[in-house]
Order: C-alpha cells, then structure tokens, then sequence
C-alpha cells in the first residue's frame, strides 16, 4: 500500500486560491487511482476529485467543478488539487486516498488513506 501524506493547506480569504499537494512513498506510484476528498465539520466526508493513473481521466463533484482542477506529476510521486475562487464551504480537512482500480467520487473504493489538511476559507 502506499503511503499518502497531503500538505498545502491553510487559511485563505473567499475567492482566494490553494494548492494541496498529496506525495506518495512505498510502491509504484503511477498505478495508482488518486482521488481527493474533504470532510467538514459535523458532516460526512465527501468526494471531490480524481485522476486515473496514467492522468487521462479525471472527476469532480458537482461543487468544484471549474473552480477545483486536479493534475498528477509521477515523476514526483506527488498529484495536486488547485482550488480557486473558494468560497467559506469548502472549508474541510481534505484528504487524498489512493486504489488501483476506479477514478471514483465514492471513498468505500480506496484502501490508502493520508492524515488530512486543513483548509480554512473565511475573511
């Protein structure tokens, strides 16, 4: 299984921008289904994104889409979640996860989880 560990995160004022970082270790990355998601306070965790392994194919929730884009660098290890013009709800800690098989919004699919990062949008 890899090891997922996500940075980038922080506090940022309404339509402001981040970028989180997700970096892999412990097998052979480029395999690998990435997907992103994010849980907020006193709600469930939601999918917000993925990306197949070789980056052809990706998803995103109905909520970011054009706002949030997702890309993989495999010669990093490492696949990013750009997020613009965010707004106060996608405050959340979000997480990345990694499966081998779907490019799926559904978390019951991954078996690699990160820690989290905290993404905080307020003024």
């Amino acid at each position: 299984q890899l090891q997922l560990v996500e940075s980038g995160g922080g506090l940022v004022q309404p339509g402001g921008s981040l970028r989180l970082s997700c970096g892999a270790a412990g097998g052979y990355f480029d395999i690998y289904v990435i997907g992103w998601f994010r849980q907020a306070p006193g709600k469930e965790r939601e999918g917000v994104s993925c990306i197949r392994s070789r980056g052809g194919t990706t998803n995103y929730a109905d909520s970011v889409k054009g706002r949030f884009t997702i890309s993989r660098d495999n010669a990093k290890n490492t696949v990013y979640l750009q997020m613009d013009s965010l707004k106060p709800e996608d405050t959340a800690v979000y997480y990345c996860a990694a499966n081998r098989l779907y490019c799926s919004l559904s978390s019951n699919v991954y078996d690699s989880w990160g820690q989290g990062t905290l993404v905080t949008v307020s003024s």
